[in-house]
């Protein structure tokens, strides 16, 4: 087979690479054509190099076919490997392995077919088996740095200290690499080590003292250590090199805000701000920067208004005032946000991008009350604007307030019939508001042009499972278990569909187990394995899971009817009415708890 593969590396040099991602099926080895075996070798080799031809233009399936006509022939490793390589970029990770392993069993001397088996276990998430085949790789070839790394990156979450070890041993081997530093730097973070880290990089400024991208990750640790002042005496030292660094200069008034020294942040700010040498866009970076960190830290809030209202002074820039509306929002002004916004639509400015940037970011960070805020500001100057409904009618929707959510995100769907996310979410609205057969109609014209998306078939399911439409239920529920069947909601909410009929509970047992094992402490899934052992007639073991539901999330009514319902069937009737009684007050709607509570009996 040494000539097969002096032949693809002369087929390579003459076609270029493309995508081709057709499913072909296996071979069906009981329909082998009958070969003389005097010809046998020449038809493997014949449809092995028709096979590298067609691999090498990119169409992947074409070539399965061929090595798999070359294979019914010649059982050689190399055909397998060839094999293995070409399903595993189809993503058809079954095929794949079952190849890979037997070029090896085959030929266990080729360092490339290790490889191709320990990235598909790697794909597989089958770590165990990918860290085994990396290590063997490793004793093969001692110099094979791309196995070193991708152990690596395996032992991150399980081995950390071991994944430390071998990024050091990279580091020995290729030098100083900043993507490696930096994993070492926030393993060593993970474990609580930052003189570790510190250190490491401290010895690397020894040898390029003047790397500032070494520097600056040394502020970095220093800062995560709240060693302040060394983090300082560092940005000075960039500083005074490079006075114009304008990193560091936001590096060193972060600093500032760190040690609460509001007055010297702001000096460094203003001093940024009023550098004739930074053009606008450079002083916008840094207050829409700012912002963005206020976000997540609502302390930065006084700097950021600081930084626009300077900048609102010197321009009349329309992005500026939306930005400082937007603050103005989030600090509960609103009489002056809205001020300032009907100031930024006096400039008439004729495109709605820096809105959306805004209220995108607000968005993006879980605002949805001052994106909804913003962008009904704005709606009206721009009413036919996709975006601009589509964000509004979200933010509405994320708050639950789904009746306002409806005409914008109608109209988004008017705008833009083909947009899946906004087909999707006017769905998902139409169904929170009990208009099931239009929430299906628009579910099922997303899933006409996205059809593999299981998050809509999975709230297809909820739908046809609230409506009693079983069998629709559980042929989507199946659809999307079949793209992915490890999916945790997927499993927990059909599992869940299946014990409300009483149906196939040890179907659903296994489900609910997928799902806990993906989230162990999520509370709906605690629920339906409780609920299953309940219709199992298993009810210390669901009044056991019910209780974990209720310690991890809190009480709803569902969790409480079911508790109630357990302690019932365990004679504790008491306090099964007591629970009733809760839930009834949380759900006043439930006319099965009221005849519950009236009844004092399920």
């Amino acid at each position: 087979m040494i000539k097969y593969f002096a032949l693809i590396s002369v087929i390579f040099i003459f076609f270029g690479c493309s995508s081709n991602k057709e499913v072909v099926k296996n071979y069906n080895t009981s329909t082998a054509k009958i070969i003389d075996p005097a010809e046998k070798e020449n038809y493997a080799l014949d449809h092995f190099i028709n096979g590298s031809v067609e691999e090498a233009k990119g169409n992947y399936a074409g070539a399965i076919s061929e090595y798999l006509e070359s294979l019914s022939q010649d059982t050689s490793a190399a055909i397998y490997y060839a094999l293995a390589k070409n399903y595993f970029i189809l993503e058809k990770i079954p095929e794949a392995l079952k190849y890979a392993k037997r070029s090896i069993d085959l030929n266990n001397s080729k360092i490339e077919y290790f490889e191709l088996l320990g990235d598909v276990f790697n794909s597989a998430r089958q770590n165990d088996s990918a860290s085994a085949t990396y290590e063997k790789i490793i004793g093969m070839d001692s110099t094979n740095y791309s196995a070193y790394y991708k152990l690596a990156q395996i032992y991150e979450t399980t081995k950390p200290l071991k994944a430390i070890e071998l990024y050091n041993k990279l580091t020995d081997y290729v030098g100083p690499d900043w993507s490696i530093l930096m994993r070492v730097g926030e393993l060593y973070e993970k474990l609580g080590d930052n003189e570790s880290a510190a250190t490491s990089v401290v010895k690397l400024l020894t040898i390029d003292p003047s790397n500032t991208a070494l520097q600056k990750l040394l502020v970095e640790i220093y800062e995560r250590e709240k060693k302040y002042d060394k983090a300082l005496e560092i940005i000075n030292d960039i500083l005074e090199t490079s006075p114009n660094d304008l990193d560091a200069h936001e590096r060193k008034a972060q600093i500032y805000l760190l040690q609460n020294k509001w007055e010297e942040a702001s000096n460094e700010y203003d001093l940024l701000l009023k550098q004739p040498d930074i053009p606008f866009e450079g002083k916008m970076r840094i207050g829409a920067s700012y912002f963005a960190k206020s976000l997540s830290d609502s302390s930065l809030y006084p700097v950021v208004k600081k930084i626009f209202t300077k900048l609102d002074q010197d321009t009349t820039a329309v992005q500026i005032k939306i930005y400082l509306g937007a603050l103005n929002f989030l600090i509960r002004d609103d009489k002056v946000a809205e001020k300032i916004l009907l100031g930024a639509l006096e400039l008439k400015n004729e495109n709605s991008q820096y809105w959306l940037q805004v209220g995108g970011l607000l968005f993006d960070n879980k605002k949805y009350r001052e994106t909804a805020k913003l962008m009904n500001f704005v709606v009206t100057t721009f009413p036919e604007d996709f975006g601009v409904n589509f964000i509004l009618g979200l933010s509405y929707a994320q708050t639950e307030n789904h009746t306002s959510a409806k005409p914008y995100l109608q109209k988004a769907v008017e705008i833009s019939p083909r947009d899946v996310n906004a087909l999707s979410a006017y769905g998902y609205t139409l169904n929170q508001l009990k208009d099931y057969d239009n929430a299906i109609k628009y579910l099922n014209k997303a899933l006409n042009l996205k059809p593999g998306d299981v998050n809509l078939l999975g709230t297809l399911g909820l739908i046809y499972n609230s409506q009693e439409r079983w069998t629709e239920c559980d042929s989507v529920y199946e659809k999307a278990l079949k793209l992915d069947s490890n999916n945790a909601l997927i499993n927990n909410n059909y599992a869940y569909a299946l014990s409300e009929r009483g149906l196939q509970l040890e179907k659903a047992m296994k489900m609910v187990n997928i799902a806990l094992k993906v989230d162990s402490a999520n509370s709906s899934y605690l629920d339906t394995k409780g609920w299953i052992y309940f219709k199992l007639g298993q009810f210390d073991e669901a009044k056991d899971f019910i209780q974990k539901a209720i310690s991890s999330g809190g009480e709803s009514a569902t969790t409480l009817e079911h508790l109630g319902d357990a302690k019932f069937m365990t004679g504790e009737k008491k306090s099964a009415i007591e629970l009733w009684q809760k839930a009834f007050n949380l759900d006043s709607t439930n006319n099965n708890l009221k005849n519950k509570i009236d009844k004092g009996e399920i």
